[in-house]
């Protein structure tokens, strides 16, 4: 197994709470740059049948739809707050009905839901016009998108938090590999943790902007 996958425990936690490694094993490489093309998406994602809030296990995913299915379970069941910490929107990932759909009935559920994005690069998403885009060109004051600084140390990883306790996270940019938690506070916490040290320093977009104006 690969511990180096495994997601870092923060130093500033007590010994007390900390956790062992999950053991996260890839099952090999792809190239993020050929995905199923998006002129062509999947018809149809079943959620994963996981709760939210109640399954501990992690759940290991090596295929696209498999990492579409235990997002939009995510997605889905989210009550209070989602945090997406990503590369360029992985369009193979969340351009999809299905995955807008779910953001919206999320975000009109409850005024005080909010959908928080931090994206490397937005030139792509742009560009092909994401659905997560226009979602937040038509809710702007609860999906908001903002860009990572580019002097800020930010790993090189995505991950997707759902409530206080859900968490879909990919180790490495180059593969479609990951792993969801349905119940995890601890490591949820603790990325929530890194997202809002980043999002207090990220910079608003010129090319989102002028996309969401």
């Amino acid at each position: 197994m690969n511990n180096h996958d495994a997601p870092p425990l923060s130093t500033d936690e007590p010994a007390a709470h900390e956790l062992p490694a999950i053991e996260f094993e890839s099952p090999g490489r792809f190239a993020i740059h050929n995905p199923t093309p998006q002129n062509s998406p999947p018809s149809e994602i079943q959620a994963a049948t996981f709760t939210l809030g109640e399954h501990s296990e992690l759940q290991a995913f090596s295929t696209p739809e498999q990492g579409r299915s235990h997002a939009l379970a995510l997605l889905q069941q989210a009550r209070r707050q989602l945090c997406l910490y990503s590369s360029d929107l992985e369009p193979w990932l969340y351009h999809h009905s299905s995955i807008q759909e779910a953001c919206t009935r999320f975000l009109l559920a409850n005024p005080k839901n909010q959908l928080r994005i931090l994206l490397r690069d937005s030139s792509r998403a742009v560009k092909d016009g994401h659905r997560l885009l226009t979602l937040a060109r038509r809710l702007p004051s609860s999906c908001q998108i903002r860009k990572l600084h580019p002097d800020y140390p930010n790993e090189e990883i995505t991950f997707l938090l759902a409530d206080h306790c859900g968490l879909l996270l990919r180790p490495e940019l180059s593969q479609f590999a990951g792993y969801a938690l349905y119940q995890d506070p601890v490591r949820n916490r603790l990325r929530l943790s890194q997202f809002e040290q980043a999002w207090a320093t990220s910079i608003s977009d010129a090319d989102l902007r002028s996309f969401l104006l």
